[in-house]
């Protein structure tokens, strides 16, 4: 394996340990909406991230590196990567609180 080679794995797994410990922290999947950290990166919804695409560009810093890596991803079908993330964590978060008043059923 060249030099090369193994920087970009270097990379891509230092990329991968920020993803999986890295949370939202503002917005509609922020703390304030997901207590107590907000919601992982890699439980975000593709429309979510497609939606900074197109609204002029993800966050600066690591935070919109991160981001526009996991949006990628996604694109690319790649979201079965974050499987073992989210086995890790305890599973995939939901997006929508359950409903209380129990199973609704239309006939």
């Amino acid at each position: 394996m060249s030099n090369d080679d193994e920087r970009l794995r270097d990379f891509i797994a230092a990329d991968l340990a920020d993803i999986a410990t890295t949370h939202m922290p503002f917005g509609k999947y922020g703390p304030e909406h997901f207590p107590p950290r907000g919601l992982p990166l890699y439980d975000l919804p593709v429309e979510y991230l497609a939606w900074f695409a197109r609204k002029g560009g993800f966050p600066k810093g690591r935070l919109g590196e991160l981001l526009r890596i996991v949006h990628q991803m996604k694109v690319d079908g790649l979201d079965e990567v974050f499987d073992e993330l989210r086995r890790r964590a305890g599973g995939r978060r939901p997006l929508r609180t359950p409903n209380r008043r129990g199973n609704q059923h239309f006939e």
